[in-house]
């Protein structure tokens, strides 16, 4: 008989917090081993005993049989003494020196619990809090780890004996799953109506909710995340007040859609035609919203995303909005729960209070939100899907760095769509979407998230990456601490992102086009072609630049984008309707009238010359309409590439404005020759760097490359002339990837000195 041997095993990677140990502990019995497994300082140490071919397979078991949801990196093994254990066990977790923290993102709720929710013989039956170790909420409810339920928002809820026995049962799906509960233990839902008694049965709560839907009302529901507000996306009248109590006259709302046929999609398909990838997406197990290709005449109200014609739509993720949309079975708006540009509100009182004039009533439940993650959104280009917006069931994302750093960083990214990275060794990790920086709420969560970071990963930073913007708030948050400060450039940290996303390190042009971002030079870059690599970028080509009359105004009055290019090629606008003798008087006098070379902004020139709009009301609002009615195969004007004084290659709109201007052209024409147009911007751009620089590969980054039909046909056209091209896969192109870009820029910049 073979002589009984001992292993000690370490597996790090996400092994927390996606049912590992329970999954050891019943891959241990299949073999017949003993011995212990438990958390360690946010990895899994596991101590076992048996026969040697036995414990060999097991140990490749652990990686190989890994449950779904977990990311193991290979185990670790050493030859250990046997302790003559008897059975094998889940001990409890033990802290140590270093954490190895790997937080999971929330999970969507897993077939087994969904059957199960809709089977009346489980005692779960219609339970709208139902998980086991492969589903269910994970990063909002985490307060610390090692992941155990005192270490979560679960703490204040007992277990009952029937769940307890359920946890204690090694052969059980919930075997140590810590948010578990049932509805004698666990979270309920409560309805609030003004006015009105307070419902707290989970299913009277959950009748009512619907009731209030049907008559049209708009209710905030508390979610995984955050609150949503849902009202009927078929009732324009309904959809028309959201707007106008929200303040959002325009900006598209996603729409939740109702689980139907064997994947899911049955009413998918009647609201929107999908590709193949987009269908693989929205059914995930990410859950996102998908931006995908409106059909006519669907049950959707035309307002929902008017102008466009695409709209983002999701299945439902958590329990509870299975039950809300089973029992409405029909499409419901289901935007975001918050003042304009500001994080997910996750609180009852807080909801109550700023969106008292918005919701007329409220789907409360009390499992207690730790920290926000709004939606994750995604859009396919160039036959890909790509992240527009990075949140639940995605982040916090870790990715390994091609560099040591020598101490952590902390990346404060851009004060729009703002994101955080925190760095350390070779790791980084990107946190969820928060929001537009400025307001006191926006402030609050920045700062918590940060705080959150460091505390779960047990790192502290030691210097602080910023936008080398002056005015912006997360640079004026960073200067305030008591830390050494990096600040970088935007654009260097667009491309940055790009590189290190690729793990490029060769010599690259990258096109970073934008809306604003801090230049070298002082003035507002937004259509830069940098070269060179993270560290090391210069910039060698750009747009002639303009004035944006009124300063920070320009960007959300197209107009004043437009009378400036018009002034500058010594053309009056007839159809602009504002009186601007004053405004003249301010460009001529360079008054509140900084220069720009953005592209953002000179689709808003295209956007109010055309005809389209002459307000934005969000980032990208008449841009995004120009790009619904434009189409590929245009004839492009040439726009002529010269070099400035300082050897920048500049590209000029000049040509392009009487075009814009002629009324006899078509809307649609006139649109899809700007597109066009630019993209012959790149392609005579990149030929001449190529011949300058000896540099053949691309990247495009920056917001506007969310363009489907500009990244398109510049990929197209680039590889036509011979480029290698790489786009965003993993992070979005515009400030969503700012944080992980700073830190790729910085980290490389630290390889290239001793200290900051």
């Amino acid at each position: 008989m073979s002589p009984v041997q001992a292993l000690h095993i370490i597996i790090t990677g996400r092994v927390q917090g996606v049912g590992f140990r329970p999954f050891v502990s019943r891959l241990a019995n299949e073999f017949g081993l003993s011995g212990w497994v438990r958390n360690c300082s946010g990895k899994v140490e596991i101590r076992v005993e048996g026969v040697d071919k036995v414990l060999t397979a097991f140990a490749k078991a652990l990686h190989n049989q890994a449950p779904p949801l977990a990311q193991p990196d290979y185990p670790q093994v050493s030859s250990v003494s046997p302790s003559g254990f008897s059975d094998f066990t889940i001990e409890l977790s033990q802290g140590g020196e270093k954490l190895d923290s790997h937080i999971p993102p929330d999970y969507f709720v897993c077939d087994d619990c969904l059957a199960e929710m809709q089977d009346p013989s489980q005692r779960r039956y219609r339970y709208p809090f139902i998980n086991c170790t492969q589903c269910g909420p994970r990063y909002t409810l985490i307060d610390r780890l090692p992941y155990d339920r005192p270490n979560t928002t679960m703490a204040a809820f007992e277990l009952c004996s029937a769940c307890l026995e359920e946890y204690l049962n090694p052969v059980d799906r919930r075997y140590h799953a810590q948010p578990l509960a049932c509805s004698n233990c666990g979270p309920s839902l409560t309805f609030l109506q003004p006015g009105m008694p307070d419902i707290v049965d989970n299913n009277e709560a959950l009748s009512a909710c619907i009731d209030s839907l049907r008559e049209g009302l708009i209710v905030a529901v508390k979610g995984v995340g955050g609150y949503h507000l849902f009202c009927d996306a078929s009732d324009s009248a309904a959809v028309s007040r959201l707007r106008l109590r929200k303040s959002r006259p325009d900006k598209p709302l996603a729409v939740m859609v109702p689980w139907r046929g064997e994947d899911g999609l049955e009413l998918v398909d009647q609201i929107a035609e999908l590709s193949a990838s987009e269908k693989q997406m929205i059914a995930s197990p990410l859950r996102p919203i998908v931006l995908a290709s409106r059909k006519a005449n669907t049950m959707l109200s035309q307002n929902i995303a008017a102008g466009l014609s695409e709209v983002g739509l999701m299945l439902p993720y958590s329990p509870l909005h299975h039950l809300l949309m089973n029992d409405y079975a029909s499409p419901l708006v289901a935007t975001s729960a918050n003042l304009t540009g500001e994080p997910v509100l996750t609180n009852e009182l807080d909801v109550e209070q700023r969106l008292g004039s918005v919701a007329d009533a409220f789907l409360h439940h009390n499992r207690p939100i730790k920290r926000p993650a709004d939606d994750s959104v995604f859009r396919r280009i160039a036959k890909k899907m790509r992240p527009i917006r990075l949140g639940r069931g995605l982040a916090p994302i870790e990715r390994k760095l091609a560099f040591q750093l020598k101490k952590p960083l902390l990346a404060v990214g851009a004060d729009l769509k703002n994101t955080v990275a925190l760095a350390f060794d070779d790791r980084v990790i990107i946190s969820p979407h928060i929001g537009d920086l400025g307001s006191l709420r926006s402030a609050q969560v920045f700062e918590q998230l940060m705080t959150d970071l460091s505390a779960l990963y047990g790192v502290k930073p030691e210097a602080i990456i910023c936008d080398a913007h002056p005015a912006y708030h997360s640079s004026h948050w960073a200067k305030r601490q008591d830390l050494p400060i990096v600040p970088v450039y935007h654009h260097h940290a667009h491309a940055s992102a790009l590189a290190g996303e690729h793990d490029l390190d060769q010599k690259m042009m990258v096109f970073t086009w934008d809306g604003t971002g801090y230049g070298e030079d002082g003035t507002v870059w937004g259509g830069e072609t940098l070269v060179g690599s993270p560290g090391h970028w210069q910039r060698a080509a750009s747009f002639r630049p303009f004035s944006l009359l009124g300063g920070e105004k320009a960007s959300r009055e197209p107009w004043r984008c437009a009378l400036s290019v018009c002034w500058e090629q010594g053309l009056e606008w007839s159809d602009c309707s504002h009186d601007v003798s004053l405004l003249k008087h301010a460009w001529q006098q360079n008054i509140n009238c900084p220069r720009t070379s953005s592209v953002g902004r000179l689709f808003d020139v295209a956007a109010a010359l055309i005809g389209i709009g002459q307000y934005s009301s969000y980032e990208g609002h008449v841009a995004m309409q120009m790009e619904a009615i434009s189409t590929a195969g245009a004839e492009a004007i040439s726009l002529p590439l010269t070099q400035n004084s300082t050897g920048i290659l500049i590209s000029d709109w000049g040509p392009l404005v009487p075009l814009l201007m002629d009324n006899k052209v078509s809307v649609a024409e006139r649109s899809s020759v700007f597109h066009a147009s630019l993209v012959s911007a790149i392609i005579t751009q990149a030929q001449a760097i190529r011949k300058k620089y000896n540099i053949s590969t691309v990247g495009l980054s920056g917001g506007v490359f969310q363009n489907r039909l500009l990244a398109e046909q510049s990929l197209f056209e680039l590889e036509q002339q011979g480029f290698e091209v790489y786009l965003h896969k993993d992070m979005p192109c515009g400030d969503g990837g700012i944080s992980f870009g700073q830190i790729i820029e910085s980290g490389n910049i630290e390889k290239q000195s001793k200290t900051y």
